[in-house]
C-alpha cells in the first residue's frame, strides 16, 4: 500500500456548547505502514460515545484530551490487512475500547486489541453490547448496585448502549425495571422488545418525579444514572433507605456553558444512608471474563437484545456523534467504514 491515502477525522476546533461541524476536519493523509512486530488494521466499524465530549476539552481527567488538529480516537473493529509479525495474522478481525477509531485504517503492535469472530455475535456489537458499552453497564450494576431480587431499579437513558443493557441484566437478576428514555417509540421498545416493567418518555410524561413515583410505589433501591439535572434529583427524593445510585454519566451537562447547578436535594444521601458511586469502565476490567461469559450465555438463551443505528462512510462520523446529543441515535450509535467479510 505504499503511497496509498486513507481518510480520518482531526479535532479542528474545541467546542463551546454543543459540538458542530465547525469543530471537525476530514483529512487525507497517507495509510501508514507497519514496522516490525506490527500490524496494519483496515477500519470495518467505529463507535462514537457520549464520553468522547468531555476528551475535546483542553483539561486533567482520567484520559488525555484530543489535541486539535490531531486525529481524534475510539473504540473500532477491523481486519488485519497486513502482518509483520504481530500478534495477529492477515484476515484477522480485531476489536480494541479505544487508538483506532475516526480513520479508515492504522498501525498497532496489538497490545490493546482483542481478536474477535463475528460467526456467532456480529462484529459491531463487540462496541455496544459485548464492548465497552456492555461491560460499563455490567460492571456498575452488578458491582456498584449489587441487586437483589424483588429490588426496584431506575435506569435514565434506559434505550442507549448503556441503559438497554443494564435494564436487561437487572431484569434477569429478578428486579423490578423502570427505565426513562426520550420517545414514545423508545419506551414500546423497551417495554415491549426487552420486557422491562415500564417505560417513561420523559419528554410528555406532565412531571417527571411524579411520572417515576407512579411507576415505583415502593421507591427506588438502585439508580442507574446516565442523564443528571432533573433526573438526579427525582431519584433521590425516591430512594428507598440504604439504596444505591450508580453515576455512570450525565449527558445532560456534557455540552453546558455555564457552571451546572447541582441537586438541591443532595442532603437525602445522608438521611436515606444512600450510596453513591461513580465509575468509569476501566475500574472493572477484572470482570471482563465473567462479562463475556456472561454475555454469551444470555445472548444464545436470547435473554439479551440491543438496538442500532448506522451511518455510513467515515465523512459522517462527526454527525454520528453530534446525534448523541440531540437524541437521533436508538441505542448504539456507530460508523460502517467499510465491507464486513464475517456479515
Amino acid at each position: 500500500m505504499a503511497d496509498a491515502t486513507q481518510r480520518e477525522i482531526h479535532l479542528k476546533s474545541r467546542p463551546e456548547g454543543a459540538p458542530g461541524p465547525e469543530n471537525f476536519e476530514l483529512a487525507t493523509v497517507p495509510i501508514p505502514v507497519p514496522g516490525d512486530g506490527q500490524i496494519l488494521v483496515r477500519n470495518v466499524w467505529m463507535t462514537v460515545d457520549p464520553y468522547m465530549r468531555g476528551r475535546m476539552m483542553d483539561r486533567e481527567s482520567y484520559i488525555p484530551p484530543f489535541q486539535v488538529g490531531q486525529v481524534l480516537d475510539g473504540g473500532s473493529v477491523g481486519e488485519v490487512v497486513e502482518s509483520r509479525g504481530g500478534p495477529f495474522q492477515k484476515g484477522d478481525y480485531v476489536c480494541g475500547f479505544a487508538g483506532g477509531g475516526w480513520r479508515e485504517y492504522y498501525v498497532s503492535d496489538g497490545s490493546m486489541l482483542q481478536k474477535i469472530d463475528g460467526a456467532t455475535i456480529p462484529l459491531q456489537a463487540y462496541l455496544g453490547a459485548v464492548g465497552m458499552p456492555g461491560l460499563t453497564a455490567y460492571g456498575g450494576l452488578l458491582r456498584i448496585g449489587e441487586p437483589k431480587e424483588g429490588e426496584t431499579v431506575l435506569v435514565s437513558a434506559a434505550s442507549g448502549a448503556v441503559g438497554a443493557i443494564v435494564c436487561q441484566i437487572a431484569k434477569i437478576k429478578g428486579c423490578r425495571v423502570v427505565g426513562t428514555a426520550g420517545s414514545d417509540a423508545k419506551c414500546a421498545w423497551l417495554r415491549d422488545e426487552i420486557g422491562i416493567d415500564a417505560a417513561i418518555n420523559y419528554k410528555t410524561c406532565g412531571g417527571l418525579e411524579a411520572a417515576i413515583a407512579k411507576e415505583c410505589p415502593k421507591g427506588v433501591d438502585i439508580y442507574f444514572e446516565n442523564v443528571g439535572g432533573e433526573h438526579l434529583e427525582a431519584a433521590l427524593n425516591l430512594m428507598n433507605q440504604h439504596g444505591r445510585l450508580i453515576m455512570c454519566g450525565m449527558i445532560s451537562q456534557y455540552n453546558s456553558t455555564d457552571v451546572p447547578v447541582g441537586p438541591t436535594n443532595l442532603i437525602l444521601v445522608v438521611g436515606k444512608s444512600l450510596k453513591m458511586q461513580g465509575f468509569i469502565v476501566t475500574d472493572h476490567l477484572d470482570m471482563i471474563v465473567d462479562f463475556f461469559n456472561d454475555m454469551a450465555a444470555w445472548i444464545g438463551a436470547g435473554k439479551i437484545k440491543w438496538q442500532e443505528t448506522v451511518l455510513d462512510g467515515i465523512e459522517n462520523a462527526p454527525r454520528a456523534f453530534m446525534n448523541l446529543f440531540s437524541g437521533e441515535n436508538f441505542g448504539k450509535m456507530l460508523v460502517r467504514l467499510g465491507p464486513d467479510r464475517a456479515a
